[in-house]
């Protein structure tokens, strides 16, 4: 009988700008040698370049910091930093911050066997550097038609923070009050002060957001999440 060698199964690199299904983004992403942050848009891979600190680094720290002591004070929260999110079949963005309710009390997705998020996360914060960048664009579509609840931007370069609730399947501007202060509409005592984020005053975003968190009954966080 001859004696036949059978052939190796080659993964292709993940490239740049490559239209791929979830499941072979997820198979080529794992053979990769060095795992660079790679997110899947709308069937388009999209690699990330070099990050800067003023542009991303130092934004990325205060929104999760801000973040972060509200998950602290709130039962019934879960926080992300930097974590994969199995949208739908075309969509695996990995944000930059992530806030869900529990999936254990009623939030809308779910902690896979493998340990990623697996549907629409109730608030999703991007970092984009300008105007441009495609989490205004093709991530904002993908975000909303899949029932991400609210989508909170900050573009560094033009000083701009921009955040929607989702109502009735489409994106509405969450406008601030007459303080400047933007509260969401998901999770209650979120507060968020613009002008001093803008201006790197986190320690009065913070303080602002904990006027908030102390506006809400503690007791009744869990009910009015669920």
């Amino acid at each position: 009988m001859p004696n036949y060698t059978p052939l190796k199964t080659t993964i292709l690199p993940l490239e740049n700008g490559d239209h791929l299904t979830r499941p072979e983004f997820e198979r080529r992403y794992q053979a990769m040698p060095n795992h660079q942050k790679a997110e899947l848009i709308e069937g388009v891979v999209y690699m990330a370049s070099p990050l800067r600190f003023r542009s991303h680094g130092e934004p990325h720290a205060q929104i999760n910091t801000w973040l972060g002591v509200y998950y602290a004070a709130t039962p019934g929260v879960l926080a992300a930093d930097n974590t994969t999110v199995r949208l739908d079949g075309e969509n695996e963005p990995q944000p930059d911050a992530i806030l869900l309710i529990d999936p254990n009390l009623g939030g809308q997705c779910h902690i896979s066997e493998d340990d990623y998020i697996e549907g629409a996360p109730e608030l999703i914060v991007e970092i984009a550097a300008s105007s441009v960048a495609y989490d205004l664009y093709d991530k904002k579509r993908a975000y909303q038609r899949n029932g991400v609840k609210e989508y909170l931007v900050w573009q560094v370069y033009e000083r701009q923070i921009c955040w929607w609730k989702l109502q009735e399947g489409e994106y509405m501007p969450l406008e601030p009050d007459q303080e400047g202060v933007i509260k969401s509409q998901v999770f209650p005592g979120l507060w968020l002060e613009m002008r001093s984020l803008l201006e790197g005053n986190l320690a009065e975003v913070l303080k602002k957001l904990q006027a908030g968190i102390e506006s809400v009954d503690h007791q009744e966080f869990i009910p009015q999440l669920c």
